[in-house]
């Protein structure tokens, strides 16, 4: 990828199959292929519609990041945290293919995210993870997040055991 140009934009329904592929590799290489962990979750399979779906009563989206061939190589997402109050957004499945690390693919994501959350409404980002998604702890805590003693609420994925928030409005 040197040299190449990155863009992040929303994800689209041809994006489907590109972050569900991104989502499970990036699970599975830590043993995270379990119940309980992303890897399940249903909207996996189209999850450009569960974003960007006019149900939602609260804003929720989803951005991919493509290098200049169009080929999907990262993506993040947020929506209300379900539990905890309207203006709590949670920061979900933020994956990159190796490809596309060492970039400061994530930082960008974040970055998206939090400023699109903002512009939604939310002032607080939550997010579950793993322990041994390490790389992905530094990530978060370089981003300005912090460290919680416990879940703010019921965690989304119970296999989940680190949780983070930040103020972002």
């Amino acid at each position: 990828m040197n040299g190449k140009m990155l863009r992040i934009r929303r994800i689209s329904a041809s994006d489907n199959r590109y972050v569900k592929t991104i989502v499970r590799e990036g699970l599975a290489r830590f043993g995270l292929d379990i119940p309980g962990t992303a890897y399940y979750d249903p909207q996996l399979e189209d999850l450009s519609d569960f974003y960007e779906s006019d149900s939602a009563d609260l804003g929720r989206a989803y951005y991919v990041v493509v290098d200049e061939d169009e080929r999907v190589i990262g993506g993040a997402g947020y929506a209300h945290f379900s539990g905890l109050a309207p203006d709590f957004a949670e920061l979900q499945k933020l994956y990159v293919a190796p490809e596309g690390q060492g970039y400061a693919v994530s930082y960008r994501l974040i970055e998206t995210i939090e400023k699109a959350a903002r512009e939604d409404g939310y002032r607080m980002l939550y997010l579950e993870t793993h322990h041994a998604l390490v790389a992905a702890m530094h990530v978060y805590e370089r981003s300005g997040f912090q460290l919680l003693d416990e879940p703010l609420a019921q965690p989304s994925h119970d296999t989940m055991d680190r949780f983070y928030l930040k103020v972002i409005g």
